[in-house]
């Protein structure tokens, strides 16, 4: 807090710095300490917080009040006829537009005239702004100091927020055209099966926005295939974790069910008859069992019942089959997740459940001979080698254990340096204590 020289610092005490972020230049526009470049920038922002506030009002206001009678008599323009937001631009005629900007550029060069050069956006108009020379509105400043700067403190924290405000109902204006447009769906899938929060209709490429239909279908007929398969995987992987079949899977090669690993290792197992007939099942069930239908949902199959039972008698309630299908969908997309994490850490451990401390592999956990020499002792855990930096890349055994023992000796005597600083601060002068024999307290 003494560091008061630092140019970083030199307006930490203006108005506008404020919980909970303090003073916050995090571009450092200010770091040069210059004092006239932060005024100039402070009625700017004063400035422009201003109108800001006006703009966000003049969203607001038309929505409930417009004046009656003429905006352009000669035009015939009402005031009830202009729309509020962007869209007025087009419908106020060139004449308005030039009697705005001249009561701005009055304003700007006449009016408002700065009072005092250390106090950026006081143009002495008083409490409010109310203050006019040609309403004869005498300009009061407030009287109590505290007051005065809490009010100047919410002006400029209002300013920034209606900033922030005005730019947002631009884009609201802009995407939805109307100041206070309801996203009621940019293409014409927002109301399909999927859309479900908390991201609502979720498609960060586009692929959707040409609204073709065909596309569309196509394209949730292979999610709901690929979601379907994906939890069947998922399950592959975890009942023969806790159960397999008895007897034989190839009894002409004496393979049994329990000699097939799970995950990846079970491709080296299986004999090449079993992988042909995976393939003609599951070639039946994609070309006879199970064809798409253009007249039905995607992945609605007439001949499968209840939880794709083929042929199954049971159906799916009618009062709960949306809610059914949007399930389907969801546990789908995350079986697909899920599957995925199962390949890698199958691959990368060598077991279906591996655990990731056999990933002996790994570029970030691989020692070098002389890394070992450290390893376990310079982390929180036991087994924890810490190097962000990369320090000991390449070095040799003798370089990094003569790097420890710099370590050790900076933190043995930064250890005691902390601990004379606390004695000092908490008044104990050892060396001067033991030299005049008495305990000074100064």
């Amino acid at each position: 807090a003494n560091y008061t020289e630092s140019p970083l610092r030199a307006f930490e005490n203006e108005l506008g710095v404020q919980a909970p972020v303090g003073y916050f230049d995090p571009m450092g526009l200010s770091k040069d300490g210059d004092v006239e470049t932060f005024r100039r920038r402070r009625e700017a922002e004063l400035k422009n917080g201003r109108v800001a506030m006006f703009a966000t009002i003049g969203y607001m206001v038309p929505e409930y009040f417009k004046f009656p009678g003429y905006l352009a008599p000669s035009s015939n323009l009402k005031f009830a006829d202009v729309p509020n937001g962007i869209a007025a631009i087009t419908k106020v005629p060139a004449e308005g537009w030039l009697q705005w900007v001249a009561l701005c550029g009055c304003y700007e060069f006449c009016v408002n005239t700065p009072v005092d050069p250390a106090e950026p956006g006081n143009y002495g108009k008083g409490k409010l702004g109310y203050g006019n020379m040609v309403l004869g509105i005498t300009a009061e400043p407030m009287q109590d100091a505290e007051a005065r700067k809490r009010a100047l403190n919410s002006e400029l924290a209002n300013g920034r927020l209606a900033m922030m405000a005005i730019v947002g109902l631009w884009v609201q204006d802009g995407l939805f055209g109307t100041p206070y447009g309801l996203y009621t769906g940019s293409n014409a899938f927002e109301t399909e099966l999927g859309v479900q929060p908390p991201v609502g209709f979720w498609d960060p490429l586009g692929f959707t926005k040409t609204d073709d239909v065909a596309s569309f279908r196509r394209r949730r007929y292979v999610e709901l295939k690929h979601g379907r398969v994906a939890m069947f995987a998922c399950l592959g992987y975890i009942v023969p974790e806790y159960y397999r079949w008895p007897g034989d899977l190839s009894p002409s090669l004496g393979l049994k069910f329990s000699d097939v690993p799970t995950g990846f290792a079970a491709f080296s197992k299986v004999p090449l008859s079993g992988w042909a007939q995976m393939v003609a099942f599951a070639g039946t069930v994609e070309l006879f069992q199970y064809v798409d239908d253009p007249k039905r949902a995607p992945g609605d199959f007439e001949n499968a019942g209840f939880l794709g039972i083929p042929n199954g008698f049971v159906k799916a309630p009618a009062a709960t089959k949306e809610k059914k299908l949007a399930a389907e969908i969801a546990n789908g997309r995350l079986a697909m997740m899920a599957i995925i994490g199962m390949f890698f850490q199958n691959g990368l451990t060598g077991e279906a459940w591996g655990d990731w401390s056999l990933y002996t592999d790994s570029p970030l956990r691989a020692l070098t001979p002389a890394q070992e020499a450290i390893a376990g002792t310079g982390g929180p855990f036991p087994e924890d080698f810490w190097d962000p930096a990369g320090i000991t890349n390449g070095k040799s055994k003798e370089e990094i254990l003569n790097l420890r023992a710099m370590e050790l000796k900076h933190g043995r005597v930064a250890m005691l340096a902390v601990l004379g600083w606390f004695h000092v601060a908490a008044g104990y002068h050892i060396i001067g204590d033991y030299a005049v024999g008495e305990h000074l307290d100064n």
